[in-house]
């Protein structure tokens, strides 16, 4: 899903359940053992860097984890929010560790003898292309395993889960909210995309107390919308309100179809023409939606739609897709 979500990811992740559902569901069971998630408690970072990608470290969703077994050790994890592939994530990652470390010595004034807790790197990646930098920092070095100063070299690495690279039928025989999350990133038609809500309003149902996330859901599934070509008003603010906008959606679809038809078949070999049948054949797609909708379109109205600038009828057809009536697919943007 393209969107520039890094602030509704670092609300997500700011919440304890998501954080347990994503390390249950999706980090290997051997490294999730041993942890007691009722005992999640969030860490507020307080280091910073000069450089220009490491000034907002403040944002970092980090949490501390005890252990079942009592003692005084603790998981840290970092989980880095990714658009696109960072060759250097690995050394990225190693100065995280190195400050988090030297602001745990800071705060607990640890004294010789004492030691450090481990530590878990997560990398969150919802880009469309596929990761391709290293995972640790020894395959970003230039010497080989043989030499005498491998053994010196830092040898730090992240865990990278790759929403992107999970099957739909893999995901789907998954029950958590950290699977659904992760559908919610891929592409959907408006059938499936009613199928999925269908399963998070299960979800929701069953766990009523948890409103505040249902409410960043609500943000992911009106992003799923957009993906889709759909403009959802904010006033949408039910799952199942914009579950019964889906059929419409489905309908919407059909629309721009037509409209790419008919403007082939106006274009006739001239860009001038491609133009102007494209914009007709807009156009003709959303009177027919507006009347499968609304009823019968008033020939005033029909006339100010065939006589707007393409890009104008586009966006009226984003907005006739789940607006409550007509004046509101005219009206101006909020």
């Amino acid at each position: 899903m393209a969107r520039d979500s890094d602030s509704l990811y670092h609300r997500l992740f700011a919440h304890p359940l998501m954080v347990e559902a994503l390390l249950r569901e999706f980090v290997p069971e051997s490294l999730a053992a041993g942890l007691d998630f009722a005992g999640l408690q969030r860490v507020n970072p307080k280091f910073h860097l000069r450089r220009r990608w490491a000034r907002h470290r403040e944002a970092d969703v980090i949490w501390r984890l005890p252990t079942l077994s009592g003692n005084d050790i603790y998981l840290y994890l970092l989980i880095e929010f990714q658009s696109k592939s960072d060759w250097w994530m690995a050394v990225r990652t190693q100065v995280y560790q190195g400050l988090l470390w030297q602001q745990v010595i800071d705060e607990k004034q640890l004294q010789a003898g004492a030691r450090l807790p481990p530590l878990l790197l997560v990398v969150l990646y919802n880009g469309a292309r596929n990761w391709t930098a290293p995972i640790e920092t020894r395959e970003l070095i230039t010497l080989p395993a043989s030499s005498p100063l491998w053994p010196w070299q830092p040898q730090v690495r992240y865990y990278l889960l790759n929403m992107g690279a999970f099957p739909e039928e893999n995901l789907a025989r998954r029950a958590g909210l950290a699977a659904l999350l992760f559908r919610l990133e891929q592409l959907h038609s408006p059938e499936g995309l009613a199928g999925l809500l269908t399963e998070v309003m299960s979800w929701f149902r069953e766990h009523e107390e948890h409103e505040k996330l249902q409410e960043l859901f609500i943000e992911l599934v009106r992003e799923a919308f957009a993906d889709l070509g759909a403009e959802m008003p904010q006033t949408e603010g039910t799952l199942q309100m914009m579950k019964t906008n889906l059929s419409t959606l489905g309908k919407y679809w059909k629309q721009q179809w037509k409209a790419e038809l008919l403007s082939e078949g106006h274009a006739e070999g001239r860009a001038e023409g491609h133009a102007e049948g494209k914009a007709e054949g807009k156009a003709e797609a959303l009177v027919d939606l507006l009347t499968e909708r609304f009823g019968t379109v008033s020939p005033s109205l029909c006339k100010k739609i065939h006589r707007a600038r393409l890009g104008t009828v586009e966006r009226w057809f984003k907005r006739a897709v789940a607006a409550p009536d007509v004046s509101s697919v005219f009206g101006r943007s909020r």
